[in-house]
């Protein structure tokens, strides 16, 4: 009886037949991964490798006089420049000296005066 009951709830489970050969073989394994590299490649390293490039542009033109924006946050005007250190004005006769690498942006002309009537 109990058994009658459990095969009412819980059907049998069989295992279905592999068949000897499998269509594709070994080449749709190949087109997955071609299909993986390409996907990585266009949504991590291209965009990856463009912002680099955007950055080493950005870190080739600062000149003096250019008004910037470091990681910290911390804004100023440039005062020197040398190949890896830039010198950042942040107040009146305060001067920092910096890594390039930290600069993030280079604001317009202006900004720091329009900043500092606020």
């Amino acid at each position: 009886m109990m058994e009658g009951l459990l095969n009412f709830f819980v059907s049998n489970a069989y295992a279905a037949e592999v068949p000897m050969s499998q269509p594709g073989g070994g080449y749709s394994f190949l087109i997955m991964f071609a299909g993986f590299f390409i996907l990585v490649y266009f949504a991590i390293w291209r965009p990856q490798s463009k912002r680099a490039k955007e950055q080493q542009a950005l870190l080739s033109s600062i000149v003096k006089g250019d008004e910037v924006v470091t990681a910290g946050g911390m804004l100023g005007r440039v005062t020197k420049i040398s190949d890896q250190y830039v010198g950042i004005t942040v107040a009146n006769n305060m001067e920092i000296l910096l890594q390039k690498s930290c600069i993030v942006t280079v604001l317009p002309k202006g900004t720091l005066n329009q900043l500092n009537k606020l």
